[in-house]
């Protein structure tokens, strides 16, 4: 049996046609609409020659024989029926950053090998400088929105190229090795486009193996599955997230609705809430701190009906003790969960907090796929040794990155025959399985031959009650090779000392984890998606400390 996401999105529309599917503004699709509106781009995709070329067993983990196409939109129904509608057409979909200048784009798109690009409206002036730069494609879907832009020369607009498409399904044959491709944010250096086999990321992010559960072991398990759900999902990141498309897929999977915030293009708390009290959401998912303060603040401003609320799944950033208790005191029926996972392993594991019961951050426990391998990569780590070495899953991994056999090989090691992902992060694993994760190791900083997590100051300097916003950093010092330094956003109206803290650091870090510089700023720079900008950041501290980056 395989597990192709067209296939699965096919029979469950079949099980539950009239069903709300996606909601997003004033627009109700049903499960039979979001049928025949990816079938007609599968079609259009398929006229327009785009498909695949080469199967799957005939090429190496690092090379694609599907043609792939760009999402450049912010969220809405297009985005996920860009998504469908391009597996049906066996065509691999990839998620554009929406925040890229005209450099950036250019070299994502390219890296990418990007045939054809679907875009919203507002971002045709800037595709327009660049479209000479861009070699490869051949087909633009231009989204209409408030901008009002006009086509580009030779796009075609959205709406009416599905009107003019056919809603048969594709005559082709869907395959478990067709392409998912997600392309890492590049917060720590350049993107680099993830190649999963579609069955793979199914099991690995998309509910193809709920926690706790065993896998699903056909299609039609899943169909049966979703005819009973009620799950009514609000993913608030950007879905050009993998964190925030999972969980749409997920809860599409389970047979359920995806609403989608109506000012999708920035964060707007009062929109979210307002959404989960009339849309009666069930779910919501966030990044971390960065979205969670703002929702939080907004509870204390006004009061909404959030009874129907019962999960909030943050991924992707930290989410501090204090702002999951103080989620818990407002929604005191909510069960929060810390999803841990990356762009080259899928979910990993997760840990639960609820009200009445003590909270803390970093700590997860994982799945059974899930270990610490020493760190020559030579065997796993023994449970309870308090020895840290390099987080890994082995069973459902990606292929490896696409163009990138140096890197594949590298992130996807065989070690005595098994095939594991090491994306970079560092971790220790307890006596009972418990893992602590404590960093990504290629922004940790070595000061004085001892090794810092940025992530672990971050939470400690938030800890302090006016502090907004922090992400660390290391710069290069005289005597010890590297310093912490702190980027802090306070919050309005108040500015604590570099002094007060340090001191407050004190009280929960070791001596030499202690940011030794503190530069304040008014606005924190972050990802859409609320993950730490890491080059930002240190760009910043480097000028604001008059060092020269080599």
């Amino acid at each position: 049996m395989e597990f192709n996401l067209a296939e699965i999105s096919e029979a469950i529309a079949a099980a539950v046609g009239d069903r709300e599917c996606i909601i997003f503004r004033d627009r109700r699709f049903t499960w039979r609409d979001l049928t025949d509106r990816t079938r007609r781009l599968a079609n259009l995709l398929a006229r327009h020659g785009l498909g695949v070329h080469q199967e799957r067993s005939t090429l190496r983990n690092f090379e694609s024989g599907q043609d792939h196409l760009g999402i450049y939109l912010h969220n809405g129904n297009e985005y996920l029926e860009s998504m469908i509608g391009s597996y049906k057409a066996r065509v691999a979909p990839f998620n554009v950053n929406y925040r890229y200048v005209e450099d950036e784009l250019i070299y994502l798109l390219n890296d990418a090998d990007c045939r054809a690009l679907i875009y919203h409206a507002r971002f045709a002036p800037t595709l327009q400088k660049i479209r000479n730069e861009l070699p490869h494609l051949r087909l633009l879907l231009q989204v209409s929105d408030a901008s009002g832009n006009p086509l580009l020369p030779g796009a075609i607009e959205y709406e009416e190229a599905l009107r003019q498409s056919s809603p048969e399904r594709p005559a082709l044959r869907w395959s478990g090795d067709d392409l998912y491709i997600l392309y890492t944010g590049g917060t720590t250096g350049m993107p680099k486009g993830v190649l999963w086999r579609q069955e793979d990321i199914f099991f690995a992010a998309l509910g193809g193996h709920p926690p706790g559960a065993e896998k699903v072991p056909s299609v039609e398990a899943v169909v049966e599955a979703a005819r009973n759900s009620g799950a009514r999902a609000l993913p608030a990141p950007p879905f050009m997230h993998g964190a925030a498309h999972w969980m749409a897929l997920t809860c599409w999977h389970q047979g359920g609705t995806v609403i989608v915030q109506d000012h999708p293009e920035r964060l707007d708390p009062h929109d979210i809430w307002s959404i989960v009290e009339r849309e009666k959401i069930t779910f919501i998912t966030i990044v971390g701190d960065a979205f969670g303060r703002p929702l939080q603040d907004r509870l204390d401003k006004e009061s909404y009906d959030l009874s129907s609320l019962a999960v909030l799944l943050s991924g992707g950033a930290i989410l501090t003790p204090a702002l999951k208790e103080a989620f818990l005191e407002k929604i005191p029926q909510l069960m929060i969960i810390d999803g841990f996972g990356a762009s080259e392993t899928g979910g990993q594991g997760s840990q639960i907090a609820v009200k009445g019961v003590p909270v803390s951050t970093g700590t997860f426990r994982m799945n059974e796929q899930t270990l610490v391998l020493n760190d020559d990569l030579s065997a796993p780590v023994t449970p309870g040794s308090d020895v840290s070495g390099w987080l890994a899953r082995s069973g459902h991994v990606p292929l490896g990155y696409f163009k990138d056999p140096e890197k594949t090989a590298k992130t996807f090691p065989v070690i005595n025959g098994v095939r594991y992902a090491v994306p970079g992060d560092h971790a220790k694993i307890a006596a009972d399985g418990t893992i602590t994760v404590l960093g990504r190791g290629s922004v940790s900083i070595n000061s004085g031959g001892e090794k810092i997590y940025p992530e672990e100051v971050e939470k400690a300097l938030k800890h302090h009650p006016s502090v907004y916003d922090a992400v660390v950093v290391g710069t290069p010092h005289e005597r010890f090779g590297q310093q912490v330094t702190a980027v802090v956003q306070a919050r309005a109206g108040e500015l604590p000392s570099q002094d007060e803290l340090i001191e407050f650091c004190a009280r929960h870090l070791a001596r030499y984890k202690l940011p030794r510089k503190v530069l304040f700023v008014d606005e924190m720079v972050r990802s859409p998606s609320g993950k730490a900008d890491y080059r930002w950041a240190k760009k910043l501290a480097f000028e604001a400390l008059g060092i020269s980056e080599k």
